[in-house]
Formats: C-alpha cells, sequence, structure tokens
C-alpha cells in the first residue's frame, strides 16, 4: 500500500515538473500571452488531477485515457457543469502542445495526441455596434471630472483603435505619439504594433491627460500606475475587471447592456473600418492578428450585412409583403 502511495505521489511530482518545463518553455520561447499561460497552467493542472485519480503517470498517458479526461469534460458530473466546445477545444490544444513538446525533447517515444480531435466549433459572428449605438455610448460618459475624462478617453480610444482589453489597460504614457497621432499597442505574445488614432480620440486622451489623470495620480502609491494612461479611481493600475465594469457601466446608461463588452468595441472597429473601405491586409495589421483568416470573420460579418440591407431594399429581392427572400440561380 505504502509502495502504491509513494509511486503515485513520485508521478504527480514528475508530471507537476514536466508542466513547469513546458509552461516556462511556451513563455520563453514560444512568447505566449500571460493569459493563455494561466489558462494552460489550469488545464494541465487539471489533467494531472485527473490522472492522479486514474493512477497513471504521464509519460503512460494513451489516447483512451486523454477521451476518458475530454469525455468527463463535456458531460459533466459530480456536481460539475460541462464545459463549452471552445473550452474543450483548448484544453485538446494545450494537451496536443504538451505531449508534442514532451516528443520533440526526447522524453517519451509517442505522441497519445496524435489521433486526438477537438469538438467542431461553431463560429459565431461577433456582435457589433451600429454608428448610432458607438456615438449613445461615447456621449454617456459626461462632465469635466477626471473619471468622466477618463472614461471618455478610453471608450474613444478603444473605437478608435480595436485595442483589447490587456492592452487597453497596459497603455503606457510613452505609447501614445500625441505629435504623429498614432499609439504602440502591446498584442500576445509580447508583439507590438502601432494603429493610428482618430482625432476625437485623440483630443478626449490629450484632455484626460491634462486635467483628469494627474487628479487621479494624487491619490496613487502604485509606481507602476506612474507609467500607465488609464488608472482607477484610486490612482492605481486599471485591471481588465476595472475596465469590464466602466464599459458595463456606459453601456447600461445607453440602453446598450445586453449587447455591450470591451471585446465588442474591438470587434465594431474593425467591421466599420471593413464597411468603410479598409482592406483585409491593412486592418489584419492594426488588430495585430498573426493569421488572416482570423480577420476574414469580418469579411463574412460585413457581408451579411450587406445581404440583409439588399434584402431589405430591393423590390424584386422580396416577397408579397418583404418578409421572405427570394431563390435566385446565380
Amino acid at each position: 500500500m505504502a509502495s502504491a502511495v509513494g509511486e503515485q505521489s513520485r508521478s504527480a511530482a514528475q508530471f507537476e515538473r514536466l508542466s513547469v518545463d513546458f509552461l516556462a518553455y511556451l513563455e520563453l520561447e514560444r512568447g505566449l500571452s500571460r493569459n493563455t499561460l494561466e489558462a494552460y497552467r489550469s488545464d494541465l493542472q487539471q489533467f494531472g488531477a485527473f490522472l492522479e485519480r486514474q493512477g497513471v503517470g504521464a509519460l503512460d498517458v494513451r489516447h483512451r485515457q486523454l477521451a476518458e479526461f475530454l469525455s468527463e469534460l463535456a458531460h459533466g458530473g459530480e456536481g460539475r457543469a460541462p464545459v463549452s466546445a471552445a473550452t474543450l477545444s483548448r484544453k485538446v490544444a494545450c494537451l496536443r502542445s504538451f505531449y508534442r513538446h514532451l516528443r520533440l525533447e526526447e522524453v517519451i517515444g509517442h505522441d497519445p495526441t496524435a489521433q486526438l480531435r477537438g469538438p467542431a466549433k461553431q463560429r459565431r459572428l461577433p456582435r457589433v455596434l451600429t454608428r448610432e449605438q458607438v456615438q449613445k455610448l461615447l456621449q454617456d460618459p459626461a462632465g469635466d471630472q477626471p473619471l468622466a475624462l477618463r472614461d471618455r478617453a478610453l471608450l474613444e480610444v478603444m473605437y478608435a483603435c480595436g485595442l483589447r482589453a490587456s492592452e487597453t489597460v497596459g497603455l503606457e504614457l510613452g505609447d501614445v505619439d500625441f505629435e504623429e497621432g498614432v499609439l504602440r499597442a502591446r498584442g500576445k505574445g509580447s508583439k507590438e504594433r502601432v494603429v493610428p488614432v482618430g482625432t476625437q480620440a485623440l483630443a478626449a486622451l490629450h484632455a484626460y491627460c491634462r486635467s483628469g489623470r494627474p487628479v487621479l495620480l494624487e491619490s496613487g502609491v502604485s509606481a507602476s500606475a506612474q507609467r500607465r494612461v488609464f488608472l482607477n479611481r484610486r490612482g492605481g493600475t486599471l485591471t481588465r475587471q476595472g475596465l469590464y465594469k466602466i464599459v458595463q457601466t456606459h453601456a447600461r446608461r445607453a440602453g446598450l447592456a445586453d449587447c455591450m463588452s470591451p471585446h465588442t468595441l474591438r470587434h465594431t472597429f474593425a467591421t466599420h473600418l471593413l464597411n468603410g473601405g479598409c482592406d483585409l491586409r491593412s486592418l489584419q495589421e492594426m488588430l495585430g492578428h498573426a493569421d488572416l483568416a482570423t480577420t476574414q470573420v469580418y469579411t463574412h460579418l460585413s457581408s451579411e450585412r450587406l445581404k440583409d440591407a439588399y434584402f431589405g431594399a430591393h423590390p424584386r429581392a422580396t416577397l408579397a409583403g418583404g418578409a421572405q427572400r427570394e431563390d435566385v440561380e446565380t
């Protein structure tokens, strides 16, 4: 009995060591973002706990154990809710990357994930705001109080530049060039890109940095906040959770609470640019997408909106009453 417990303990320690080495490789050599690393760390811990319950060592894993682990996640049980298809796909990607790394490092002689497949993902079109809805949102932070100036600048910049939430809260004073009208965004994997800033966003940002930020900074004690553009009400570094609350507050007051998140502004930025004639390659660069295929979802979104406009307006494209589309051969 003691021998079995000792073996189980050694297996758990081995899995922990292999996981730490793998995560260090992802961070130092692959340059993965902090958020992705934390997600993978959680996925590996969950898989490690599963292996411990099964009494299987990390190097003895076969396809059967992997399939059982994913099936357990997909169906829930024991008080746990089933995970979404997107979460399951990420866990599959994590495990495949983990065992591929062990195979390349010659720690194992086979890759148990070679035949592993994730669930078919349903591509959902991102929700975007209309120009009128954007206008209502951007006008909500009224007045010249420090927090109003901050919120107006924050919303303007996110819409004008298509920044992710992490890029917005991580923005530093040195990243903004007011003379050239551009800013430097630090994206996934510490990749940097330069994005133009519209005149209205630039004006809102300038007003905040001149009259709002210094007041917030007076009450702050964080050294890192000295460099950050957007601060919380106590003068400290604004977090992603804080950013979400700010966006939700103004979305609710503008009547947009049911269709709004920080990422909605990024989707809206991309769709409005594409509808305005921006080419896909330029949009890819401004969004910081490594793969053009990621950007192409906005092409589909734009075409869907064009079809809605067409079928809603063209006299030969609707049936009586304008309720149904006409079947037309091409």
